[in-house]
């Protein structure tokens, strides 16, 4: 990365030698005339992260950013003026039966050793970053009870249980009224089912039912699975009530306290690194992303993977265009054709909506300067950093291993979080240009920005500040160990992230593919 800085004067980011456009780095932008330090001058004001061309890109070149093809020039594009979306034609998605496979393996990064955090170990192996008590439901129609009843328990009982960080309800839209038997209804329903396995609820959740509904209990929480204590009763169904809602809010209170005694006896421990697993997420994203903030957490993530430790990177539609450059890094065959596997299997969704991967750029990208999803899927893949891909997990699977795992989700933020949840992620980073509130009830959620203006406006929602690497007042490679120590400190309860202490969280929405009836 080229970065042109001297004082206040004009500032651009070159991403690779071959990059016949720049991205302006000023706060504000700059004028008409501004020259930059080795001589380029712009013909026309160019807001800050907006592309400016180093060139004379003639009509039908290529326009080039990390090396890469973003699009076709429409018209000619000067040197020196703003490169806008509707100046170029979007590249076709590469063709997943010609992809490189396995053919850049990286080595494997050395071993990095001795660090640790405090966690809570839980019964089938797993770790918590939190002690949280949830309280999944079977069907929609429980949510109102089930929110009135969390209510009084948080009030009522959680002040008596010091130990326990929350009670989250882990509501949702499906159970009833769907095709419960469908090709694809198998995503919501694991999802549900994994949702209540996640190592911050420590095995303890509780199942709230109505009773009639075509997603029973069963499916949520099965009585032969070890990993689950069933040895206190985990369900209620609200249909058994005699007594009305004042039953239902009763009985619902004391199994939870029920639980509640049994997460309260549980302590912090010491365990490696290796048992973090963190996920990783974008959201409204800008032309810092791929510059600042995403190579930050690449390099955090190299560490963590060092560590021992699991990291998933996400979000099928903001890794399609690049996706052969993650193919080629795939550490065998299997997971090479796992990733082919869930491209294709996007791509035929997105078509049954008549819709394609370029719905996925939204008009705050495009006002933070990424012209299309080909421009952005290149800044997004960054997060997953230099290692090999060793995994690939469906939407709503639970993780099996450690190592880089690359877990299938829609881009949408909060279906994204969802799934990240359900596959067993106990720390998530977010990165975000534009700015979002974003946060989740079920884990801590670091909130890293991409600008410093972004962080000087909103200092009690951003947690890192990653425009410091455009600026040059840090490396990447500074700002990754200093990811990689907040992670392990969120991780330990020693710092909280701000989404935790505002408790801001965005509600559990589940991917649903599969017909409503």
């Amino acid at each position: 990365m080229q970065l042109i800085e001297h004082s206040d004067s004009p500032r651009y980011v070159r991403l690779h030698d071959d990059d016949n456009v720049v991205v302006v780095v000023n706060d504000g932008g700059l004028g008409e005339g501004a020259r930059f330090s080795d001589g380029l001058t712009l013909v026309e004001a160019v807001p800050q992260s907006h592309k400016v061309a180093t060139v004379l890109i003639a009509k039908g070149e290529p326009v080039r950013r990390y090396g890469q093809i973003i699009g076709y020039a429409l018209e000619d594009l000067r040197q020196g003026s703003w490169v806008q979306e509707s100046q170029l034609a979007m590249p076709s998605a590469p063709e997943l039966d010609s992809l490189p496979r396995c053919d850049a393996v990286p080595d494997a990064l050395p071993p990095l050793e001795g660090f640790t955090f405090e966690g809570y170990r839980n019964a089938d192996g797993t770790v918590g970053t939190r002690n949280i008590l949830g309280i999944t439901t079977t069907v929609q129609c429980v949510t109102g009870v089930l929110e009135h009843a969390v209510k009084r328990i948080k009030a009522e009982l959680l002040p008596q249980y010091p130990n326990v960080d929350d009670v989250v309800a882990l509501t949702h839209s499906y159970g009833c009224g769907v095709a419960i038997n469908a090709r694809d209804a198998y995503i919501p329903i694991r999802t549900v089912r994994n949702l209540a396995r996640n190592p911050n609820l420590g095995g303890e959740a509780l199942v709230i039912s109505l009773g009639c509904e075509k997603l029973q209990a069963g499916q949520v929480m099965h009585d032969n699975d070890p990993s689950v204590d069933l040895s206190e009763p985990w369900l209620y169904r609200l249909q058994d009530a005699s007594m009305g809602f004042s039953e239902m809010i009763e009985q619902i209170m004391g199994l939870a306290e029920t639980r509640l005694k049994k997460l309260d006896q549980r302590r912090r421990e010491s365990v490696p690194a290796s048992e973090l697993i963190l996920g990783m997420q974008c959201g409204g994203s800008d032309a810092f992303s791929g510059i600042t903030a995403n190579p930050a957490l690449g390099y955090a993530a190299d560490l963590l993977v060092r560590a021992g430790a699991t990291v998933l990177f996400s979000e099928v539609t903001e890794v399609r265009d690049a996706i052969y450059m993650l193919t080629s890094r795939a550490e065998n065959q299997d997971v090479a054709d796992a990733l082919v596997r869930e491209m294709d299997w996007y791509d035929r969704y997105l078509q049954q909506g008549a819709a394609d991967r370029s719905a996925n750029t939204t008009p705050g990208n495009k006002k933070g300067g990424l012209s299309n999803i080909v421009e952005k899927s290149l800044g997004s893949i960054v997060k997953s950093g230099s290692g090999a891909i060793q995994g690939v997990l469906g939407p709503g699977e639970r993780v099996n291993r450690k190592g880089l795992i690359f877990c299938a989700t829609p881009a949408s933020d909060f279906v994204c979080g969802t799934l990240q949840l359900a596959a067993g992620m106990n720390l998530h980073v977010f990165t975000t240009g534009r700015g979002t509130p974003y946060g989740l009830a079920m884990a801590p959620v670091v909130k890293v920005c991409t600008r410093t203006e972004l962080a000087e406006r909103w200092p009690d929602l951003i947690d890192i500040d990653a425009g410091r690497i455009a600026t040059g007042r840090s490396s990447i490679e500074e700002l990754g160990w200093e990811l990689f120590h907040y992670y392990l400190d969120v991780a330990s309860g020693r710092k909280q992230t701000w989404a935790e202490q505002h408790k801001l969280h965005n509600d559990i929405t589940l991917f649903n593919p599969a017909p409503i009836t």
